[in-house]
């Protein structure tokens, strides 16, 4: 799967939606059943309803990270409606934070798209669920369109930090849960596209700098800042808002960025957050087990 403009050109001809036209190509492409597909997706699913459950359910640390998520629940109850932001991306970024420090501590979680964005997706999933009732077979539906377009950015360019920074990682897994968030709520397949460009335009150079190497800091947080902006550039396409570059172009710039970022802002800790003092002290007292 290597392009969402076909994909969305797949449905406009059809007729099909755009998940249609994904379970359409994907069949083509491995030869396996719609209904194997659809079944493999189900597992995930499941797993990752698995791991939010998991994670909401303890007090969780990384080696640097100390449990933070639940702040997020406190705050929501106390402010009842006057949080700058929707009670839905909130607890979205609640989620977030829960998964991504659950992976911190070693739980186990669903890569979506790889262990350092692992909180994004499932918290912009779950809180839908939470918030709108969703059914489940929406709710898979949803993550096989956020899925195809992880494919497609996996095709194009690249899913790793190590490769693309940041922006290849988190930012991928945010357009993937900004695709799914409009596929929820029935918009238009070349919508479903316009949230993908959005996200990855506002996201684009973003570093991978995590200190002392560790997937927790500022991957944690990321992970529930990051909801917002799908949330966001979601909401900005169902209103008609259309990105002017195709989402497949954007993909190719953000792999473009990526392979010129310096080594030392992919992944190594040798660059950006990770060398400031503050950073250094915490790699070195974690290092002699201080923290």
């Amino acid at each position: 799967m290597r392009s969402l403009g076909d994909l969305v050109a797949l449905s406009n001809n059809s007729g099909c939606s755009f998940v249609e036209s994904v379970y359409q190509t994907e069949e083509q492409e491995t030869g396996r059943s719609v209904e194997m597909i659809r079944k493999d997706m189900e597992s995930r699913f499941d797993d990752m309803a698995l791991s939010v459950q998991e994670a909401l359910s303890g007090n969780w640390s990384g080696k640097i990270i100390k449990p933070e998520a639940e702040k997020i629940g406190t705050y929501i109850a106390s402010q009842n409606s006057e949080a700058f932001t929707s009670p839905y991306v909130l607890r979205a970024s609640q989620i977030a934070i829960a998964v991504a420090t659950y992976n911190a501590a070693m739980g186990r979680i669903v890569a979506a798209p790889t262990a350092g964005s692992c909180g994004i997706l499932p918290g912009l999933l779950f809180s839908y669920r939470d918030h709108f009732a969703s059914e489940k077979s929406e709710l898979v539906d949803a993550l096989i369109v956020a899925g195809a377009v992880g494919a497609v950015v996996a095709s194009r360019a690249t899913l790793a930090g190590a490769e693309g920074g940041c922006q290849a990682e988190c930012g991928a897994a945010a357009a993937m849960g900004a695709a799914a968030l409009v596929a929820l709520r029935k918009g238009a397949p070349d919508t479903i596209a316009h949230s993908v460009s959005l996200t990855f335009k506002s996201v684009l150079g973003l570093v991978c700098d995590p200190i002392g190497g560790l997937v927790e800091s500022p991957c944690i947080k990321r992970n529930g800042l990051l909801v917002s902006v799908a949330a966001l550039a979601a909401d900005m396409a169902l209103a008609g808002i259309k990105s002017i570059l195709p989402a497949d172009e954007v993909i190719d710039a953000m792999g473009q960025v990526g392979r010129a970022m310096p080594e030392t802002l992919r992944e190594t800790a040798r660059g950006g957050l990770a060398v400031t003092p503050t950073a250094r002290r915490l790699a070195s007292e974690v290092l002699h087990g201080r923290w």
